[in-house]
């Protein structure tokens, strides 16, 4: 049997490789860059060494940028109001890498490395099988009882050296989009996060003190420009990384609820993404129409369960796209955040169809709103109430005259 397996380079999915090898299946390993760490050379030489037939090594971080992150931001996608989908969103960016690989290797099956407790398992699975339906997925660590102690002995025979006395005690997942960190000492939801926990953001207390501004550019709901520079969503995305984690922000510890229907304890590094978020929503409030603006809130929430849960293949995500998409048409305009120790703060906004209406809004002596349309206005929008209060209030006096 050919297989593709989704490959990271660590201990658990090198282990995989070589089983699968010594089963004599064929072994296409695919590593997807996402924006995660890592020397692609030295993945590339484990792989091989641990018997693999071919090594993918596919960079889809703009693609990850263009067509998942794109969609997640305008939705404002954060699971729980909290979480912005940092693993549920690369999972099926890889499982579309790992299907193209597939279909150009003739493959039989596809395998990911993902325990039978966490999200991932659905994620993969329910994409691989939307995107080739005919293809075997395999799950081998959670169908497999294969200790660490078995996968060194395993690789010391095919001659593959892992050092794993550097392990860190946490389990880390991470991509252009955010940091996700579990495990350890973390596990204990009372702990505060050791400071080991933490890498792409500053501790607060040794953050610049002096703030910092940067302005964030929409066309159509997209982040296009930075301080009136023109750059790609991932350039944009990097560089609000970059200086957001030199502020100590982004930082989210959390308790979030499985899929699998246990809560876990989750600390996460987003200081781009909840930059970005924050700003579009932001620019969403000058433009938008009231309703719509309602409307779209409450299917963010249904959109983030969704992806959340492994169903991004799904005819409602598709269809919720199509919705956000249609509100994003003409959403132009720039965006001042404001990063200081720990903050990251909206301190203006301004648009070319803004619904903002200076003329309107003020109380000085250029208001050009009507005042005396209220009267009639609140009298009509109180009249249920004022209705209502009549008919109790006349059922209380009747009920005294019958007592």
């Amino acid at each position: 049997m050919k297989i593709v397996l989704a490959y990271s380079g660590g201990l658990d999915t090198t282990a995989t490789l070589a089983r699968y090898r010594e089963e004599g299946h064929e072994v296409v390993a695919v590593y997807v860059d996402v924006g995660q760490p890592g020397d692609l050379g030295e993945v590339r030489n484990r792989a091989v060494k641990a018997g693999a037939c071919a090594i993918e090594i596919v960079d889809c971080r703009a693609n990850f940028a263009d067509e998942f992150l794109a969609p997640a931001l305008a939705a404002n996608a954060m699971y729980e109001g909290r979480y912005p989908l940092v693993s549920a969103l690369s999972r099926p960016a890889i499982a579309k890498a790992m299907a193209d690989v597939a279909l150009a290797h003739g493959a039989d099956a596809a395998a990911h490395g993902c325990t039978g407790k966490g999200n991932d398992q659905v994620r993969f699975e329910v994409s691989l099988r939307a995107l080739i339906p005919e293809l075997t997925v395999l799950a081998p660590i959670r169908d497999w009882e294969l200790s660490r102690d078995a996968a060194l002995e395993l690789l010391e025979a095919t001659g593959v050296e892992i050092d794993i006395t550097k392990r860190s005690p946490y389990s880390i997942d991470e991509n252009i989009w955010g940091r996700a960190c579990e495990c350890g000492v973390l596990e204990n939801p009372w702990e505060q996060p050791p400071a080991d926990a933490y890498e792409w953001t500053n501790d607060p207390a040794a953050a610049p003190a002096v703030p910092m501004e940067t302005i964030v550019g929409f066309e159509n709901g997209l982040p296009v420009t930075l301080d009136g520079r023109h750059l790609s969503f991932l350039e944009i995305l990097s560089a609000l990384n970059e200086l957001g984690g030199r502020y100590g922000t982004g930082r989210i510890d959390m308790v979030e609820n499985r899929l699998v229907g246990i809560k876990s304890r989750e600390v996460y590094e987003c200081p781009g993404a909840l930059a970005l978020i924050l700003a579009h929503q932001d620019l969403e409030s000058l433009v938008l129409e009231r309703d719509l603006a309602k409307e779209k809130a409450r299917l963010e929430i249904r959109w983030a369960e969704i992806v959340y849960n492994g169903l991004w293949h799904s005819p409602l995500r598709e269809a919720l796209d199509t919705f956000f998409a249609s509100s994003q048409q003409g959403l132009d305009g720039e965006v001042r955040l404001s990063f200081s120790p720990g903050c990251c703060t909206v301190t203006g906004r301004r648009s070319p169809v803004s619904l903002y209406d200076e003329s309107l809004a003020t109380y000085s002596e250029s208001d050009s709103f009507d005042h005396t349309d209220a009267r009639g206005f609140v009298r009509l929008w109180g009249l249920p109430v004022a209705q209502a209060a009549a008919s109790r209030s006349a059922a209380r006096a009747a009920s005294k005259v019958l007592a």
